[in-house]
């Protein structure tokens, strides 16, 4: 066998096993960048969208393009069949518990559970009775530098959707 042909005799291998799964590919991604040192900047550049975005997508929240998911399959060493569940409409949502266990996400349930009726008085005070859309969304995080401690700024803008009567 020539170091060529591995990665279709890996395929193969694969495919008389069981199918890949979503959650498998997830596995995959975050192994290759820890290996390779890269960060998901770089994978964003790679494949063109913002480091927010590309994040979701290749941790299994959003849908990738043939071209998106071959980028980051190309970068990352990624199987042809990983590439290709990279391109499926995935089932979103992704904590493991109702409540989250680990402490960066639960500070953001408690965030919800401390601010979430202020947001939603002052939402439909300034806009209406609706929602904020999480697929009309774009996210933006940064680092602020403070001289108390750095700060984490994250910048969330979702459309707005209005409540209809019918």
């Amino acid at each position: 066998m020539k170091k060529s042909d591995a990665p279709e005799v890996l395929l193969a291998a694969a495919s008389m096993g069981k199918p890949l799964k979503r959650s498998d590919v997830t596995g995959m991604v975050v192994m290759a960048k820890i290996k390779k040192g890269i960060t998901w900047t770089k994978i964003a550049r790679a494949v063109g969208q913002s480091k927010e975005w590309t994040t979701a997508a290749l941790l299994g929240q959003m849908q990738m393009t043939k071209q998106q998911a071959e980028a980051a399959g190309k970068l990352l060493g990624l199987p042809a069949d990983a590439v290709l569940l990279l391109q499926q409409v995935p089932y979103k949502g992704s904590l493991p518990t109702a409540v989250p266990t680990d402490p960066l996400i639960y500070r953001f349930y408690e965030l919800i559970n401390v601010y979430g009726t202020t947001f939603k008085e002052l939402i439909h005070e300034e806009f209406g009775d609706g929602i904020m859309s999480a697929i009309d969304f774009k996210m933006d995080l940064t680092r602020e530098p403070d001289p108390k401690g750095d700060r984490v700024k994250i910048v969330m803008s979702g459309k707005y959707l209005p409540y209809k009567t019918y």
